[in-house]
């Protein structure tokens, strides 16, 4: 048995399915299975980490290693998932990351990360790296952006549902139709890889 719903961001619980249209008013209309679960804002789950970088994060050329930087970015976008989800949530896909300058020893790094988009089981999370100086009171500069899928999973390793997610300002709405968009060209990329390999 399935339910047909319309909610409004402000509701407090909506049944649980990927949104099939998103409107910019902010309502969602849908076919959904008729298990109900509280939807969440991605404020609920928002956050940021702050870490000085030290001469053991650093490469050969005296930088921080890229690696260290993912690393920090794949943490803190698997707390954000794991909050917004009440539970353990592992890493499907990291895409679009981007490197934007390199960070030294001695700045100080924050990734500030937030839920854009939920699915039945399924979440992306946005994530934005900036870095500053340790000994000095000057504006951050932006270090890094990446945006990864996270998938919550059950005891078992199963796949399990998640909150709906719930947007509060423009700024999350804008964000969740461009995490849409994102998202279809992931699963046309999928697609044309399967439909190649399949040719060869």
């Amino acid at each position: 048995m399935t339910c047909r719903v319309v909610y409004a961001v402000a509701s407090s619980s909506v049944c649980v399915r990927d949104p099939a249209v998103w409107f910019p008013e902010g309502r969602t209309t849908a076919v959904h299975d008729t298990t109900t679960i509280a939807g969440r804002a991605p404020s609920a789950s928002h956050l940021t980490l702050s870490q000085i970088m030290d001469q053991h994060h650093t490469n050969l050329m005296g930088t921080v290693h890229g690696g260290r930087i993912l690393n920090l970015i794949d943490s803190v976008a698997g707390v954000v998932a794991a909050r917004h989800s009440d539970g353990p949530a592992v890493t499907a896909a990291i895409d679009e990351t981007a490197f934007l300058r390199a960070v030294r020893v001695g700045d100080v790094v924050h990734v500030d990360a937030r839920i854009t988009w939920a699915g039945r089981s399924s979440m992306e999370v946005a994530v934005k790296v900036t870095a500053d100086r340790w000994d000095r009171a000057v504006p951050p500069t932006d270090v890094a952006t990446a945006h990864l899928v996270m998938v919550a999973i059950d005891d078992d390793g199963q796949p399990r549902t998640v909150p709906p997610l719930l947007p509060e300002t423009d700024a999350d709405r804008r964000r969740y139709r461009e995490a849409e968009i994102r998202r279809k060209h992931r699963l046309a990329l999928r697609r044309a890889l399967l439909d190649g390999a399949e040719d060869d």
